[in-house]
């Protein structure tokens, strides 16, 4: 009988295998996305705290400029030299979170892991096309 099966036993042996093949490829694409969310956890902790002293730095910076800007001028243009310095922090202010919105709204996360179910999903796609050709 091991060598010829049944109609119901070979389709019981092909459905166990796709089920094989299905759980495999499920837990390689799992096992790459959570990869990329390490990836990705490393990456924006760096990137933080570049950011938070950048920022702690352009600060005290700006703040430094500003202060030799208005006392450059404080005998005859304080309001002006007051007045152009807030203007210029608060465009340039704007502007930085203008591009800030830009990019959050960028999507990265799990662009490979996307890109793969999808390759995957198309092969299936295809598969079953050709075989309900062949038929």
């Amino acid at each position: 009988m091991s060598e010829s099966q049944g109609p119901a036993q070979r389709l019981f042996t092909a459905a166990r295998r796709l089920l094989g093949s299905l759980l495999a490829t499920g837990e390689t694409r799992l096992r790459l996305a959570v990869l990329e969310l390490e990836e990705e956890r490393v990456r924006l902790v760096g990137l933080l705290l570049i950011v938070g002293l950048s920022l702690i730095l352009l600060m005290l910076g700006i703040g430094v400029l500003t202060t030799l800007v208005i006392v450059a001028f404080w005998d005859s243009y304080r309001l002006t030299a007051i007045a152009v310095s807030a203007g210029v922090l608060l465009g340039s202010g704007l502007l930085l979170a203008l591009r800030a919105l830009q990019l959050a709204r960028r999507r990265t996360l799990l662009v490979s892991t996307l890109k793969h179910l999808a390759t995957d999903r198309d092969l299936v796609e295809r598969e079953r096309r050709e075989g309900h050709h062949e038929r």
